[in-house]
């Protein structure tokens, strides 16, 4: 663009220049008739005709000046404009060239941008029907987990409702945690044993005869009421319930589950199969828990029990490993006894050999020598006198 301006400047110039030369050459002409106008006033007739020549060659002089001027200065012009044009369409030509390579280039970072652009779209799209398909196969099973929910809450309402189906419901809560404790029936707790006309649920066994019972008999009307109520009236159906949690502890501390007579400890338990419910009690009353420890009455919840038991499991191990040690510290005791008498045993045979001992070396030794001097002297004897040894005597060495 810069180039263009600059021929065109360039031209403009030219033409400038042009124009201001023939100006210059009528400016001229007019002072050339007004000098032969004063020459004829001046002179005769034949000066008036020399005057004529002389602007006649003047005219055809600048004339031929400014045709020449003018055709100099035109063919220079193309020239120039012709070569300025010639070197501005080589510079466009490569100019244009660079520019196509560049866009080349940038067409080709383009396309392998736009080729990587496709390949994560057509990669999102597949991890888009796979975590679609996934979702969906989510929300089926969380639809029919929470049909099956909404079922189970259903017959656990119904459950609640009734008297017996609820004891029924506490019973097998309280099988699970204990189940989960690692308790078995008849070996760490018995079930439903009859103590003076009353019927604990559950008597756990303790270490040296002892035993704490359990009811699992819970109040749970009202706070179901509670639950389906409306807000109006919620406070009365909640005091309702906390009332009945109160007269079942009073229930339980008039029933014989604690008697020393029994081995029985100073607590009963009372179990609350649902965790709700139980901090329901310890948010909107804490008085009753409080009241209940007075009462040697211990209100329990599933994790709550679960506790218990562990203390109870551990109790049980702690006095199983100080019978088992007292056990084993008495056939110590045992074993120290025979093993003194064994030592002490032990000791006097030895003695005895070494005394025996003692006895053979002396035997050896010095009454070995003792009877041997009187033999050599025999035997020198008999050496000395030629007396042969007897037949009988070889015979009986031979053997």
């Amino acid at each position: 663009m810069e180039n263009e301006m600059g021929v065109m400047s360039f031209v403009v110039g030219v033409v400038f220049g042009a124009i201001l030369t023939l100006t210059i050459n009528w400016f001229r002409g007019k002072e050339a008739k007004k000098i032969a106008k004063e020459l004829i006033l001046a002179s005769d007739a034949q000066k008036v005709q020399d005057v004529e020549i002389i602007i006649n060659r003047i005219k055809d002089s600048f004339g031929s000046l400014s045709l020449e001027a003018l055709s100099k200065s035109s063919g220079e012009f193309l020239k120039l404009a012709t070569e300025t044009l010639s070197k501005q369409t080589e510079l466009g030509e490569k100019d244009l060239t660079e520019k196509k390579l560049l866009i080349d280039q940038n067409l080709q970072l383009m396309k392998a941008d736009l080729e990587k652009v496709q390949e994560l779209m057509t990669n999102l799209e597949k991890d888009r029907e796979q975590k679609f398909g996934e979702l969906t196969s989510q929300l089926r099973f969380t639809a029919e987990q929470t049909a099956k929910l909404t079922e189970t809450t259903g017959q656990l309402h119904q459950a609640l409702a009734n008297v017996r189906i609820r004891g029924q419901w506490g019973e097998r809560m309280a099988e699970d945690v204990l189940r989960l404790a690692g308790f078995i029936e008849g070996v760490n707790y018995l079930k439903q044993r009859t103590i003076s006309g009353a019927r604990p649920d559950f008597t756990f066994l303790l270490p040296q005869g002892l035993k704490v019972n359990m009811d699992v008999k819970f109040p749970f009307e009202n706070y179901i009421l509670y639950l389906e109520a409306s807000e109006t009236e919620k406070p009365r159906y909640k005091s309702q319930f906390l009332r009945d949690v109160k007269d079942r502890v009073k229930e339980v501390t008039s029933k014989d589950y604690i008697n020393p007579e029994d081995n029985t400890l100073d607590y009963v338990l009372v179990f609350i199969p649902n965790e709700q419910v139980y901090g329901f009690i310890q948010e909107n009353d804490r008085s009753i828990l409080d009241d209940s420890m007075k009462n040697k009455v211990v209100l329990c919840s599933p994790l709550t029990l679960y506790a218990i038991l562990g203390v109870i499991r551990q109790a049980i191990d702690s006095f199983s490993l100080e019978r088992s040690t007292r056990q084993i510290l008495s056939l110590f005791g045992t074993f120290h006894k025979n093993y003194a008498a064994f030592s002490a045993s032990l000791n006097r045979i030895g003695k005895k050999i070494d005394e025996a001992q003692d006895e053979f070396s002396s035997l050896v030794s010095e009454r070995r020598k003792k009877l041997e001097a009187p033999l050599a002297k025999i035997e020198d004897l008999r050496m000395e006198k030629g007396i042969p040894i007897s037949a009988s005597v070889e015979e009986i060495d031979t053997q």
